[in-house]
């Protein structure tokens, strides 16, 4: 009881917190005791503002090789379902991006291990967008793709990120981390990069200087210990290069999955997403900023979640088709003006951010959203 009571007396002081007492804050903590210190956690790092911003998500190609029990998305190659966009395709998605989404900021780009396409055509990718809209942040590429890139080119980790840099590229994504407990991978993604290969490419990126998000996916068949010391690792990567952005929580979607079906998963509650993000604020003290993604989360939980500790909603993004092939409900469209009434309505200032989390100021363009 003593070491449950120093726990609460830690999360509420907002010191730090060890591995064991997070873990007894989980399962003993009442949630809204650990809503109110998570709160207080977001405060310290955004005071009273939530983050937003004015993006397209595009999904480069679904024809992946490492075909994962947990994907609905991808496909193998040949499959007459499969796809990969042209370079023609993704010039005329940014250019109607940049017709009809005044004020945008961010090119999202994220896809599958593609075995069609050598690695040039992501640096052409990336001079695509940027040869179209040149003031835009290009947010591309998780980790694993980086992996990929690395192998089907077989240059190094370094030198692959140099080059996207070259090419325009901004900051990585966060996916692909899934859980970084290798035990847990062989199950989930065994033909994707290994845990040690994901950190890898995050150290190296943030010593060439490139932010990168962090992300988990959890709700699946983790262990809540491993669940736990998967935001403990990402806690001492942070303590060492300081170069994540922001940590983004992703709730398992089961449907139209091998891994579900197997396993026989079920979506995970709202009360469970909402205590796991507040438990992850107040782990991540070192990471400023938590984003509630409001297409996995619905719109209604994202907003309470801010409630829990979440300080960013993500942005317009406009189309999703990963996690929407996964069973996800929530449309892909969202306006400037909605994601302010949200924050507005939960209590907090909106302030729409760039990528790397500078505050924009697009006024003049908030009548057309």
């Amino acid at each position: 009881m003593n070491e449950f009571l120093n726990a609460q007396q830690k999360a509420r002081a907002g010191r730090r917190l060890s591995f064991d007492e997070a873990l007894l804050l989980y399962e003993k903590a009442p949630i809204l005791f650990l809503a109110e210190w998570a709160r207080a956690a977001k405060k310290r790092h955004s005071k009273n503002e939530v983050y937003y911003n004015i993006n397209r998500h595009i999904n480069l190609s679904n024809t992946c090789t490492a075909n994962c029990p947990l994907c609905a998305f991808s496909v193998e190659k040949g499959d007459k379902n499969g796809y990969i966009l042209s370079l023609a395709n993704v010039a005329d998605i940014v250019r109607k991006a940049a017709r009809e989404v005044p004020g945008i900021t961010e090119i999202h780009i994220v896809s599958s291990l593609c075995p069609n396409v050598e690695f040039s055509y992501y640096i052409d990718v990336v001079k695509t967008v940027k040869s179209i809209l040149p003031q835009v942040n290009i947010q591309a590429f998780t980790p694993v793709e980086i992996v990929h890139f690395a192998k089907i080119s077989g240059l190094s980790i370094k030198k692959v990120l140099q080059l996207l840099i070259e090419a325009g590229l901004s900051a990585l994504p966060g996916g692909g981390a899934e859980i970084l407990d290798d035990a847990v991978r062989k199950i989930i993604c065994p033909d994707k990069a290994t845990s040690a290969e994901w950190i890898d490419v995050v150290r190296t990126a943030h010593l060439l200087k490139i932010p990168t998000n962090a992300s988990i996916l959890y709700g699946h068949i983790e262990t809540i210990e491993q669940r736990l010391q998967h935001l403990f690792t990402l806690r001492d990567i942070q303590d060492e290069t300081g170069g994540f952005n922001a940590f983004i929580p992703f709730p398992f979607y089961p449907h139209n999955t091998k891994l579900a079906q197997k396993y026989k998963i079920k979506p995970l509650t709202a009360w469970e997403n909402l205590k796991f993000i507040a438990i992850a604020r107040l782990i991540l003290d070192n990471i400023a900023h938590l984003k509630s993604f409001w297409i996995m989360l619905s719109e209604e939980i994202a907003q309470l979640s801010l409630a829990f500790g979440a300080d960013d909603l993500d942005g317009t993004v406009g189309e999703e088709k990963i996690i929407h092939a996964a069973g996800a409900k929530a449309g892909s469209l969202m306006t400037r003006t909605r994601l302010s009434e949200m924050i507005t309505q939960a209590g907090y200032i909106p302030v729409e951010r760039d990528s790397l989390y500078h505050s924009v100021d697009n006024f003049q363009n908030q009548k057309h959203l």
